[in-house]
C-alpha cells in the first residue's frame, strides 16, 4: 500500500504547490460553464445530500451551476471510473471519500487506479457511525457486550449496509480489536438493516448516524458507542469506542476529487470556495444535523486523510479476508 499512498499524496502536494499548469488559457476565468458533480450513490444518500449542499454554495460563489449527477452502482466505483476518464478541466468533480478508499482494496478488477487517477481537492465532512443494539440484548455498555459475545460465540448477528460498506468495516475493526466472533449479515443498504435490528432478527449494527439517531433518541435502539475518536455532540452521553478500545476510530469521510492532471489553479479555486462554505455557520449547522463535522483544509490535508483510510481499511479487508458480493 505504500507506493499508491505516496502517489495519492504526491497528487495532493502538486495540486497545492504548483502555481500554474497548462490547460487553463491565460485570462480565462473558471468556471465559464456548468460543472458536474458526480455522486456514486442514489439520491437521498449521505454523499448525495452533501454534494447538493456544497454544490449550491459553489454555484452561488462561482456564478455557474454545479449540477449533481447520480451514477450509483458497484459501491460508488461506476462514478469514480467516469470521473477518472473525464477531461481534467475542472468541469467534472467527484464526491469521494471512504467508499473509494475501501474499494481500492476490496475490488481487484477495477478499470482505474483510484490513487493514481483521482486528485484530492477538499474535504467536506467526517461522520462517525454508532454501535446500536436491540434493547432486548442484555448489554448496556461495550464491556458488557464484549463479555456477552465471548460467552455466546457465533450467536450474535451483526447487520451492515452491505459487504465492504462503512458499517461493515466498522464492525470488522471492532471484532478484530475486541477478539470477537460475530455473524455478519449484509443487507442492501442501511434502512433494511435497521428494520431487522428493530424487529430483533439481528442484534447489532454499526449504523451511519443519520438513520439511527432518531431511533436511539426514541429508545427503540440502544447506543453503546460512537466510532469517532471522542464523544459526538449529537449523542453526548454515548461513549466513544476508543474509551474502551484505545486507537479505535471509524468514520465516513466525504470530500471532492477531480481527474488527475486537472490544473492546479482550478483545484485551488475549488478548495478555497469549499473551505469558505465550510466556515459558514449555516453550512456547519446543516452538516451537524446530518451527523457530520466539517473537514476544512488543503488538498494535501484531504489527500493524506484518504491515503490513511486506504491503508487502514486495506489492512482490515485483508485480515478479515473480505470479498465483494
Amino acid at each position: 500500500m505504500r507506493r499508491p499512498r505516496r502517489k495519492f499524496l504526491s497528487l495532493a502536494v502538486s495540486a497545492a504547490a504548483l502555481p500554474f499548469m497548462p490547460g487553463l488559457a491565460k485570462g480565462q476565468t473558471y468556471p465559464s460553464r456548468p460543472v458536474r458533480i458526480i455522486v456514486g450513490f442514489a439520491p437521498g444518500s449521505a454523499f448525495d445530500i452533501l454534494a447538493r449542499l456544497i454544490g449550491q454554495r459553489l454555484s452561488e460563489r462561482l456564478g455557474q451551476p454545479f449540477i449533481v449527477e447520480n451514477r450509483s452502482g458497484a459501491a460508488g466505483s461506476i462514478a469514480t471510473e467516469a470521473v477518472a476518464r473525464a477531461r481534467p478541466d475542472g468541469y467534472t468533480l467527484l464526491v469521494t471519500g471512504s467508499p473509494d478508499a475501501i474499494n481500492a482494496t476490496l475490488y481487484d478488477n477495477l478499470n482505474f487506479k483510484f490513487v493514481h487517477d483521482i486528485a484530492p481537492v477538499a474535504g467536506i465532512g467526517r461522520a462517525p457511525n454508532v454501535m446500536v443494539v436491540n434493547p432486548s440484548l442484555p448489554t448496556k455498555t461495550v464491556p458488557e457486550f464484549i463479555a456477552y459475545a465471548n460467552a455466546n460465540p457465533g450467536k450474535i448477528s451483526m447487520a451492515s449496509a452491505g459487504v465492504g460498506s462503512a458499517s461493515h468495516l466498522s464492525g470488522e475493526l471492532f471484532k478484530m480489536m475486541a477478539g470477537l466472533s460475530l455473524v455478519h449479515v449484509p443487507y442492501r443498504g442501511q434502512a433494511p438493516a435497521l428494520t431487522d435490528l428493530l424487529g430483533g432478527q439481528v442484534q447489532l449494527d454499526f449504523s451511519t448516524m443519520p438513520p439511527a439517531i432518531e431511533y436511539v433518541k426514541a429508545g427503540k435502539l440502544r447506543a453503546l458507542a460512537v466510532t469517532s475518536p471522542a464523544r459526538f455532540e449529537a449523542l453526548p452521553d454515548v461513549p466513544a469506542m476508543a474509551e474502551y478500545l484505545p486507537g479505535y476510530e471509524a468514520s465516513l469521510l466525504t470530500g471532492l476529487g477531480v481527474p488527475s492532471n486537472t490544473p492546479a489553479e482550478i483545484i485551488e479555486v475549488l478548495n478555497k470556495e469549499t473551505n469558505s462554505a465550510l466556515a459558514d455557520p449555516n453550512i456547519k449547522a446543516q452538516l451537524a444535523a446530518l451527523g457530520n463535522t466539517e473537514l476544512p483544509g488543503s488538498p494535501n490535508d484531504f489527500g493524506k486523510l484518504i491515503a490513511d483510510e486506504t491503508e487502514k481499511w486495506g489492512k482490515v479487508i485483508r485480515a478479515a479476508n473480505i470479498k465483494p458480493e
